[in-house]
């Protein structure tokens, strides 16, 4: 669902950007309230962690894959605030390091994944896991809540295209609706499995408003090294069929509009200089997920310390 440059008129982009700005200053301002010296890392491994999940693409139908979107895992964990933060980052090391994702439409992109993802993710969430106070409640929250982002950031992208004209509304809204509804079953599954998993061996890192999270050193061991497990070990072996976002700009006849206006130094999740693909790509995703846990890391410490 990463927006490349081309597809977006300067009106929805530069709207895009400063909603964005915005949105995720108040984020910023939000998750400082929330941070504590124990927590910080949390932000680090998070960001790693989805930034390695979003590189696994899974196959649905028709010649199309998706991805895990992960807005809703980082609230479930994080609050909704600290959330987008961690998936605003995990889209600027995206677009700057291997161009995923168009530098012009980055706003637009943490716009729909980031903001929307997020917020509309944990609203829903928050209800079921308030109606419904155990576990069960929680999973439910968290399976409807991960359905319902992918779709809604589906459906503001879509709208995001007609309004910049490369594909009229009756004809962009309903392919991509209509593919995310089954992407979106995927992040469901995945996410859920997640917190699943989470409630099992550490209930108390699931977020709540009126309790601050913590994580111990082993915590951090642990995921971090499952992120480069997986960066290593499965991503190469991910499905290679095209996202929906690019499968629909190929079936409806636009996907020539998009355009590079950044070039990066590991583009397309291969790192340079090596002959085997899947090695290259496992390499990528190593170098990635060591950064993602540096600059989550540090950004946390940051939103901590100027408060």
């Amino acid at each position: 669902m990463h927006i490349p440059d081309g597809f977006l008129s300067t009106n929805v982009w530069a709207l895009g950007w400063l909603i964005s700005i915005a949105g995720i200053s108040y984020c910023l301002k939000k998750a400082s309230k929330i941070l504590k010296d124990r927590m910080i890392p949390l932000m680090g491994v998070m960001a790693s962690f989805i930034f390695v999940a979003q590189m696994i693409n899974f196959p649905i139908f028709g010649g199309t894959s998706g991805h895990l979107l992960g807005a809703v895992l980082a609230t479930v964990l994080l609050g909704p605030s600290a959330g987008a933060v961690v998936i605003t980052v995990v889209l600027i090391t995206q677009c700057f390091i291997f161009q995923d994702g168009g530098l012009i439409a980055l706003g637009v992109n943490i716009f729909n994944m980031a903001i929307v993802g997020c917020f509309i993710g944990y609203f829903i969430y928050n209800i079921f896991r308030k109606v419904i106070k155990n576990s069960r409640g929680i999973l439910i929250g968290v399976f409807l809540a991960s359905w319902f982002s992918v779709v809604f950031s589906s459906s503001f992208c879509a709208i995001e295209l007609a309004i910049s004209g490369v594909s009229p509304f009756n004809i962009v809204f309903p392919a991509m609706s209509f593919v995310h509804i089954f992407i979106g079953l995927g992040e469901a599954i995945i996410t859920s499995f997640v917190v699943s998993f989470v409630l099992k061996v550490r209930p108390d890192l699931i977020y709540k408003s009126d309790k601050k999270n913590t994580i111990n050193r082993n915590d951090i061991i642990l995921i971090l090294t499952m992120a480069i497990l997986i960066a290593v070990f499965i991503a190469p072996f991910a499905s290679q069929l095209p996202d929906g976002l690019e499968k629909v700009a190929i079936d409806k006849g636009f996907l020539e509009k998009s355009k590079t206006v950044l070039n990066t130094i590991i583009p397309d999740y291969i790192f340079p200089g090596f002959k085997n693909e899947k090695l290259a790509v496992g390499i990528a995703g190593l170098t990635g997920s060591l950064v993602l846990f540096g600059v989550g890391y540090g950004l946390s410490k940051c939103i901590k310390k100027n408060k």
